[in-house]
């Protein structure tokens, strides 16, 4: 930092008032690098430039060219200032918290037929005649429980009644709904049980299924007594993972953390009608204060559509007061008992999930920067952001392009991009001609983050046509091609000259382009295979006598592929098709 900057620096530091707000640091392009909160802006601004700075802090402040501040009234109203503008300009030092999918739930119909689905939970809260039970973190959890009642229980399965009785009523899955009267005292007997289920009282539906197998067995019907026990035991693999040693029956989420070096493993814990749902660890990169990540990433977590449980669970050294004043519920930080036991549970399961990755993202993370650094040097420009272009088709059918991105080293999947080729485009100079105009024309138009570097996986015929574009929308972007040798491996970087920069073999730099090329293939190909997988099925699904365009595009929306189809069994087929027709493309796939 050179001493004009740092006068400049010291001059507005002086100027910083003691009082809430946010501050937003910004690098020598004027990008916002950093977005930050404080109770006292004076405070906490200066101490970036005071003293010793070590890890992802120095690398932060020795970006800070300047920065800007925001007076807020109160703490809370910068904690929630600062998450907006974190959104807003997505700093490449602020942890992002992308994770605000809602989860979903099992939803439980009552009337007029019963019935079970996963759902999400957004279009079904207001619908009458339907209990929803959840939410389940781990969806492949909730799929497992609703197929097991649906075994235990003859619900309604079909999401559209056949004209006539379908396979579930003949196998006993199904009372016939469709058809037949049932009594409404028997519909309310099942939806009793499978509602005390789903709240947690698992024992009434075990107590009943061994008293069904040894009648069964008395009556020497050993193999409906075998089909009882595999049940059993299917519901005490299914439910395992997820009991608890509390009594109550509270909806309680519970957060830990682990640190070690500059990586934070956050982990979440929930508890659901007496059932424990565990969650993978969240692990980041630390570059800021661990209270300020916790503290960020549970307002996160509930800002999306996470229902707000009845009680949340807090290690002892956070400070709970300002989420509390947010999130407008009490966070209890326990010190003894079944509480305090669950809240070490998490810190441990934490500390494993970042344990056992910790050695490899690290060694990754280190080789990925020093490469990127490697190569800012090599090409003699400041590398921050790469853009790499792929091309795929079949003989000129399904024609795709794929961008990837790279930032400081590291894939950034959110800005990764797919084209479908809409142009009269037979080779790779048109390809990249009609996908790089449409990529960069965006950029302008909606003013968005230019690369630093454009990397084609191809030779001088896409860096020409790269450039030929760039040159007429007057951006000025430098450009090179991955060269590879006849064992497809890179050996060298090509400019718009066709000069070549040798790359050597087995250096960080090498991997690092291997990886990109390889990330930027992998990413056209699965968007081609996927495309052209779906044109297939819709051509094979015309051939089959029964499959019109409503069956067909049902088909295509719920198995995706022709594998996914020949997989399926005539019971999930006829699901959507009737039993004959389902049968009829089951005999027909075998021989395709």
């Amino acid at each position: 930092m050179d001493e004009k900057i740092k006068d400049h620096i010291k001059q507005k530091l002086s100027l910083l008032p003691r009082k809430p707000g946010c501050y937003l640091m910004k690098d020598n392009t004027g990008t916002i690098i950093y977005v930050g909160k404080a109770k006292i802006l004076k405070n906490r601004v200066s101490s970036y430039f005071n003293g010793k700075k070590t890890g992802k802090t120095k690398a932060l402040v020795s970006n800070i060219i300047d920065f800007e501040y925001i007076v807020t009234e109160t703490e809370k109203e910068a904690f929630l200032l600062e998450i907006n503008l974190i959104k807003k300009y997505d700093p490449k030092y602020n942890i992002i918290f992308r994770d605000d999918k809602s989860y979903p739930y099992i939803m439980l119909t009552t009337s007029p037929y019963p019935k079970l689905e996963v759902v999400r939970p957004k279009k079904n809260r207001k619908k009458k005649n339907v209990k929803l039970f959840g939410p389940y973190p781990n969806s492949y959890a909730a799929k497992n429980i609703v197929n097991m009642l649906n075994r235990i229980y003859p619900l309604q399965k079909c999401k559209h009644f056949e004209d006539k009785l379908c396979l579930y009523y003949h196998i006993g899955e199904c009372l016939g709904y469709c058809k037949l009267k049932i009594e409404n005292e028997k519909i309310d007997e099942m939806v009793k049980e499978i509602t005390s289920f789903l709240n947690g009282n698992f024992d009434d539906i075990t107590k009943k299924l061994k008293f069904e197998m040894m009648e069964a067995s008395n009556k020497l019907n050993f193999e409906k007594a075998k089909e009882i026990k595999n049940l059993l035991d299917y519901i005490d693999k299914t439910l395992e993972k997820q009991k608890i040693d509390l009594t109550d029956n509270v909806n309680r989420d519970i957060f830990n953390y682990y640190i070690k070096d500059d990586f934070i493993s956050v982990q979440v814990l929930h508890q659901r009608n007496g059932n424990l749902v565990e969650r993978n660890s969240y692990i980041y990169e630390l570059n800021e204060e661990k209270e300020d990540v916790i503290n960020n990433f549970i307002l996160s977590f509930y800002e999306g559509n996470n229902d707000m449980p009845k009680e949340i669970l807090i290690p002892d050294e956070i400070d709970n007061e300002l989420l509390e004043n947010i999130l407008e519920i009490k966070l209890v930080k326990p010190t003894r008992g079944p509480k305090k036991r669950l809240v070490q549970m998490a810190y441990e399961n934490a500390k494993i999930g970042l344990n056992e990755k910790f050695d490899l993202i690290k060694n990754d993370l280190n080789r990925s920067v020093h490469a990127n650094d490697e190569l800012s040097k090599l090409l003699g420009i400041n590398i921050h952001r790469i853009e790499s272009f792929d091309n795929s088709h079949l003989f000129g059918t399904y024609t795709v392009s794929g961008m990837v991105v790279f930032v400081d080293g590291r894939p950034s999947k959110k800005d990764y991009r797919k084209y479908k080729i809409i142009g009269d485009a037979k080779d790779d100079y048109h390809l990249m001609i009609e996908t790089v105009e449409r990529r960069y024309s965006r950029v302008i138009n909606d003013n968005l983050l230019k690369p630093d570097l454009i990397l084609t996986d191809g030779g001088i015929v896409q860096i020409h046509a790269t450039k030929e574009v760039l040159d007429n929308l007057c951006l000025d972007i430098p450009v090179y091609g991955m060269k590879k040798n006849d064992k497809h491996r890179i050996c060298a970087l090509v400019d718009e000259n066709d000069n070549e920069i040798p790359i050597e073999k087995n250096s960080d730099l090498f991997h690092y382009l291997e990886k990109i090329s390889e990330e930027v293939h992998r990413f056209a190909i699965s968007y081609h295979k996927d495309i052209r997988s779906k044109g297939s099925l819709s051509s094979v699904l015309d051939d089959i006598p029964g499959i019109g365009e409503k069956r067909r595009k049902a088909l295509i929306k719920e198995f995706k592929t022709i594998n996914n189809i020949k997989d399926a069994s005539i019971e999930e087929l006829s699901k959507i098709l009737p039993i004959e027709v389902a049968k009829s493309l089951k005999n027909y796939l075998q021989n395709y």
